[in-house]
């Protein structure tokens, strides 16, 4: 039963959408579910996470590091958390709190990696998942660009 609500929180979050459903299936059996009590960290701004979690009920709140930041909930279930954190092992630059009492999947970066590493045609959907997500940021911060080189002179 819980498998079957790992599979279908993975079915619903959109980042998983590059995986066909034995993959998912894969994936959420190497998950874990995690429950956050109100007001819990899930992870703190220069932590390397481990891997994504997919929300499956409940509210976090996102509070990004940074002049002009601006704090945003996450409230739909399926939504990713930290997405990337599949890839990269790397710090974040925000802090993720429970507003409410939350239930997430944790997907670890090995499980994903190895996935990766079974499916040459995953790999291949995830660089071009990666590819328009990073488009899509530096459609956004384009402008931010420009305003900043014009007050340069």
């Amino acid at each position: 039963m819980i498998r079957d609500e790992a599979d279908a929180a993975l079915a619903q979050a959109e980042f998983f959408d590059i995986c066909d459903d034995e993959q998912r299936r894969m994936l959420a059996f190497a998950g874990d579910r995690r429950h956050f009590d109100s007001d819990a960290v899930v992870y703190k701004s220069g932590d390397v996470p481990q891997g994504a979690y997919v929300l499956i009920s409940g509210t976090l709140k996102a509070r990004p590091e940074g002049k002009g930041a601006k704090p945003y909930a996450i409230s739909e279930p399926g939504s990713v958390v930290s997405s990337m954190a599949l890839i990269l092992d790397k710090p974040r630059q925000v802090t993720f709190t429970a507003v409410t009492d939350c239930e997430t999947l944790f997907i670890p970066r090995q499980a994903f990696l190895k996935l990766l590493q079974q499916s040459p045609e995953l790999a291949q959907r995830a660089v071009a998942r990666v590819e328009r997500d990073l488009g899509s940021y530096m459609d956004v911060l384009e402008p931010v660009g420009r305003r900043m080189r014009a007050s340069e002179t």
